[in-house]
């Protein structure tokens, strides 16, 4: 009994710890995507992606109004997207896509990760040829056919198309974001996430001591409130 209650503590604790690091994060996108084009999700279609991944990470409806409503408050400063690149320890290639109001504290913080690390941050396009960004549609399984949707969305951009639990899995180029999206909207297609990944195009083995020195530079990265993703090599 005893062993059962600490095991659900630590799960809630870890669900809680979660939240507080993500929902910020999905705040400043919508607030972003808001400021950028306008509150309304119907004519904004970032909008109507972030508000739609702030809800696939169960981010409750006024914490969604209140990052809408801060996108015209008058103390708001202007918000940027800038992406930092550079190899972490052991030649691990990372790049970092932040959204901040203050870009110099922004880099400033990133540096310091990297140089606490090992690692190193580089000049844009240092390493950003390693990857390639692709579209990632996730919806429910349920009713559908990937043979049939396989045949049908190929000309909408479509790479790959799987099934990953109770959910599909939709690839597409990075250009066909916006054309993928408007033909799942038009079948009905409730996507449940979409967004734009970083994959690698290879990957460097590490032993798990090695594994250990990336993923603490990644959690301290990814504990910053202007990171919004981070992305690696590491096999």
């Amino acid at each position: 009994m005893g062993r059962a209650f600490e095991y659900r503590r630590a799960a809630k604790e870890k669900r809680w710890s979660k939240m507080s690091r993500i929902f910020p994060k999905l705040a400043k996108a919508i607030t972003f995507a808001a400021k950028t084009g306008g509150p309304n999700p119907e004519v904004n279609p970032a909008l109507r992606v972030a508000i739609q991944n702030a809800k696939a990470d169960n981010m409750p409806k006024e914490n969604i109004e209140a990052a809408i409503k801060r996108a015209t408050a008058k103390d708001l400063k202007d918000l940027e997207e800038v992406v930092y690149e550079g190899y972490g320890p052991h030649g691990v290639a990372i790049m970092v896509e932040c959204t901040t109001d203050n870009p110099t504290r922004t880099v400033a913080n990133v540096r310091s990760y990297f140089n606490k690390a090992g690692g190193s941050l580089g000049k844009s396009g240092s390493v950003d040829y390693l990857f390639t960004r692709r579209a990632v549609f996730r919806f429910p399984a349920e009713g559908q056919s990937i043979e049939d949707l396989e045949l049908e969305l190929i000309d909408f951009g479509l790479e790959e198309l799987f099934q990953e639990d109770e959910e599909l899995v939709l690839l597409t180029p990075f250009e066909s974001f916006g054309e993928m999206q408007k033909e799942l909207e038009r079948r009905g297609i409730a996507v449940s996430k979409s967004e734009v990944q970083r994959f690698p195009n290879t990957t460097t083995e590490l032993t798990e001591a090695q594994v250990a020195d990336v993923e603490k530079l990644i959690d301290r990265l990814e504990e910053d409130d202007d990171v919004q993703a981070v992305y690696h090599t590491m096999a």
